[in-house]
């Protein structure tokens, strides 16, 4: 398959050094407006094509898959205009901006059968389908809690009053879908859609730059904490009855994790052996797509629409504090 990147920004160098290690995937255009970006891309990682233009990208018969790595208030309309032209999409995290939006791309791709394919970390990491195999040996969970603390490097000029995108709520950013939605994905993929939602948020200038989300079940809680303007250890820990799990990692890397049941020795797992973080969702939207595997593809997209209606939820000022 030939990709076409849309957007310039930090995420697109790590796509590329993971996309180089998947066989069936070749880099073949990007979209960049600024003529020197385009071409220091192109030369670093030998993309054959620099565009310009979005709409010259989708009309090259030669892209089959566009990755869409721009703001979150464009990835709506960045993928739907790429699935009207008849291309499948890789769309960055998190999937849209509301659910509604969500929807309406994934009716388009469903209608047309192309693959919409959400590029979020954690749901294609080896150790956390072995903590989905595991996961009936906990027993009755009584307690998820889970930790994406860091204080980012834009934070200072933030208080400054120089935004960024990602502290800027007119582009959708904030603690909850930068680095929460990251949380709520791994949660919702372990246990569902929760019945209730709630999420407290420190706001400053109008966006949340830390936040505690708690994703109610019928029989325990979720405690989501995520936050930009303030660090701490990461930390992921899933409870039972009968034994948990224990990882000192961001819910986006779990680069290894611990399983230890009641009055026994930890199994530590260290699975995802390769450095790049975008390597395994990669390999398995090529191998999806190379299999045309629609019900995988299908699979996924119900995940994203759920993980949507979670942030909804929790956006929702009705839903807000304690």
């Amino acid at each position: 398959m030939r990709v076409g990147i849309a957007g310039a920004g930090m995420i697109v160098p790590t796509f590329l050094d993971a996309a180089a290690l998947v066989e069936e995937m070749e880099v073949y255009a990007i979209f960049a407006r600024r003529e020197e970006v385009r071409k220091e891309f192109c030369e670093k990682y030998q993309i054959p094509v620099g565009y310009d233009s979005y709409e010259k990208m989708l009309a090259d018969p030669k892209v089959d898959v566009i990755y869409v790595a721009l703001p979150n208030n464009l990835h709506a309309s960045f993928a739907k205009e790429a699935l009207e032209a008849g291309k499948h999409v890789i769309l960055e995290k998190p999937f849209t901006v509301t659910y509604a939006e969500a929807k309406e791309i994934a009716e388009i791709a469903r209608k047309r059968r192309l693959y919409l394919f959400e590029a979020v970390t954690n749901q294609y990491n080896p150790n956390y389908d072995k903590m989905k195999e595991l996961l009936p040996r906990l027993g009755d969970i009584k307690l998820v809690a889970v930790n994406f603390s860091q204080y980012s490097s834009r934070y200072d000029n933030f208080k400054k009053g120089i935004v960024s995108p990602s502290f800027d709520p007119k582009n959708a950013g904030g603690a909850l879908m930068d680095l929460n939605v990251y949380n709520i994905h791994f949660v919702a993929g372990l246990f569902g859609k929760p019945g209730k939602v709630r999420y407290c948020p420190n706001m400053e200038r109008g966006v949340d730059t830390s936040g505690i989300l708690v994703m109610e079940y019928p029989d325990f809680q979720a405690v989501c904490i995520a936050a930009k303007d303030c660090g701490a250890p990461l930390s992921v820990s899933v409870q039972g009855n009968k034994g948990f799990f224990h990882s000192d990692y961001a819910s986006s890397i779990l680069a290894e994790f611990s399983f230890q049941e009641n009055k026994c020795e930890p199994e530590v797992y260290h699975l995802a052996d390769c450095p790049e973080r975008l390597f395994y969702e990669l390999l398995t939207f090529a191998r999806y797509y190379e299999e045309k595997d629609w019900d995988a593809f299908d699979k996924r997209l119900d995940h994203s629409l759920m993980v949507m209606e979670i942030l909804d939820e929790a956006r929702d000022p009705k839903n807000q504090g304690l």
